[in-house]
């Protein structure tokens, strides 16, 4: 995968579904905008059931 593509994949959250999406973030969880899911604090959880980021796969598109 090309840097440009790890900065713009989309992961799943196997709990509920929910999509982070790079391009969006996660306002409510302080994540801005352009921030790539590498990159989100490994204290991070999914903002619709609390998981850890452990629990996320990439989107295949």
């Amino acid at each position: 995968m090309t840097d440009e593509a790890t900065k713009t994949q989309k992961w799943k959250c196997i709990g509920c579904g929910y999509i982070y999406d790079p391009a969006v973030g996660d306002a409510d969880g302080g994540i801005a905008p352009g921030t790539a899911f590498e990159d989100i604090p490994d204290d991070w959880v999914c903002p619709v059931c609390q998981v850890g980021k452990d629990m996320f796969e990439p989107v295949e598109e």
